[in-house]
């Protein structure tokens, strides 16, 4: 996932999880990851926000709620002790087109 502009996911995966070892105060990932049931209902809330994206919006506003849902999604899977790296794994795992 280094390459292009996915290296960028890389990096905030490595913020989130730096904020997951310090817990700042202040800081709006911090009080996610010391809240699992607030980071796991903003998830939701994300989801349904792109949804209504993806039926009646534009495409500008699709990609910045698919940028919330992503953000948000990260800090559930960090919750959790995933990636996306694993979440990756599991794509390919999974891409039988890649197969043959």
């Amino acid at each position: 996932m280094s390459s292009g502009c996915l290296g960028f996911l890389e990096e905030l995966d490595r913020v989130i999880e730096q904020r997951a070892r310090e817990l700042p105060e202040g800081s709006y990932t911090a009080k996610l990851l010391r809240d699992p049931a607030l980071a796991a209902r903003k998830l939701g809330e994300e989801a349904a926000e792109a949804m209504v994206e993806a039926l009646a919006g534009t495409r500008e506003r699709l990609v910045e709620e698919a940028a919330d849902l992503l953000y948000h999604l990260m800090v559930v899977l960090r919750l959790r002790g995933a990636s996306l790296c694993d979440v990756a794994r599991a794509l390919e795992a999974r891409a039988g087109w890649r197969r043959g």
